[in-house]
């Protein structure tokens, strides 16, 4: 079985946190899931936990102060070597996202709300791969 040393759930609205926390918690990939209503905290603890262990990000893209492209450019500016997970977790259906999102290398997947346990198998099925 997959397991991650943290779980990272970046999204603005904080019902959508508690209910993706409580679907991944029931997967058990994780003792450590962790929920930021701002992207540039979740940087900021990305940045606490050892390069060598393995996080799973789940992101939104459409958030106030700093969005999900934000995030990534920060990301890979500060994080070259880390091989996390980057999942975009968003609402929007514009294919132009969904194709901008995967013109970053650690961007793994792009699911739409709402998240699902079948949405987090999938994801997880082609992580296996």
């Amino acid at each position: 079985m997959i397991h991650f040393d943290a779980i990272f759930l970046v999204d603005d609205d904080p019902i959508n946190n508690l209910i993706n926390k409580r679907l991944l918690k029931k997967m058990n990939f994780s003792e450590n899931i962790y929920e930021f209503l701002e992207a540039e905290q979740a940087l900021e603890n990305i940045a606490q936990i050892p390069s060598d262990s393995s996080i799973m990000v789940f992101l939104d893209i459409n958030m106030p102060v700093m969005n999900g492209w934000e995030f990534l450019n920060q990301y890979l500016e500060k994080f070259q070597n880390r091989k996390d997970k980057i999942v975009i977790l968003s609402s929007s259906i514009d294919y132009q996202d969904r194709q901008r999102a995967f013109d970053y290398e650690v961007v793994s997947g792009f699911l739409e709300k709402p998240l699902t346990l079948d949405k987090i198998n999938l994801q997880i099925q082609k992580y296996l791969k």
